[in-house]
């Protein structure tokens, strides 16, 4: 299984095609997010990354009533994406998106790896849960409703493990091998501790896009990859 997804956060095809062609067959996983999707080129990349054998991340956490939710995964599907997020919502929300989805995995965003405590206390939620309770109930929630995993931190992947099993998607951000500039990821961890909690894919983006050789850097995460999953 691919646990390594690049993430393609670039403005624009020529930069996103020139990124999968010089990783070649290194990376076989790709993210495509919401500034690509801004660009009028994303399924561009879509169909690029298919005719290579790809397999594509549709990072779009999307988020409506019901019924747009279902429209929407249902044209999705004409494009052959194989991991999908949606916001975690009402279990009705969720439940209409798992019938619908067919052949693709669908994952709950939990809580976004650049809040912390005290974001989620300004944004009006009960200080008496923690952090970690917020993304357990959510977890609960969207596994309940038939979806096929969530996104959360390395922090809380080991207490999703513990408390729900293995056999559901953790989709990892926030993974570093070193501290990068400008980071606005608030909880971030390393590839060893996330394979040891319990992460199924890990996303990286920046870490190795601004690297001077994003194939070295690439291969690097690979390597961790491999060696913390020997050891796990």
């Amino acid at each position: 299984m691919e646990k390594l997804i690049l993430a393609l956060d670039v403005a624009n095809a020529e930069s996103a095609k020139r990124i999968i062609e010089e990783l070649d067959e290194q990376v076989q996983f790709y993210k495509l997010g919401l500034e690509l999707m801004m660009s009028d080129e994303y399924f561009e990349i879509v169909k690029f990354l298919k005719n290579k054998n790809k397999k594509i991340f549709a990072d779009l956490k999307l988020y409506d009533i019901s019924q747009t939710m279902v429209r929407a995964v249902e044209n999705l599907k004409k494009y052959q994406i194989d991991l999908l997020t949606i916001h975690t919502a009402s279990s009705d929300i969720m439940r209409s998106v798992a019938q619908v989805k067919g052949e693709i995995k669908v994952v709950a965003v939990t809580v976004l790896t650049n809040l912390d405590n005290a974001d989620l206390r300004q944004m009006g939620f009960d200080p008496k849960f923690s952090l970690e309770e917020l993304v357990k109930n959510k977890t609960q929630m969207a596994l309940e409703s038939g979806l096929d995993g969530v996104v959360a931190s390395a922090n809380e992947a080991k207490i999703l493990r513990q408390n729900f099993g293995n056999n559901f998607l953790i989709v990892t951000p926030g993974i570093r091998l070193q501290q990068i500039a400008n980071d606005d990821q608030k909880r971030t961890a390393s590839v060893a501790e996330a394979i040891k909690n319990g992460a199924s894919h890990l996303v990286v983006g920046r870490p190795i896009l601004q690297q001077q050789d994003i194939k070295a850097s690439a291969k690097q995460f690979i390597n961790a990859i491999n060696e913390a999953s020997r050891n796990s």
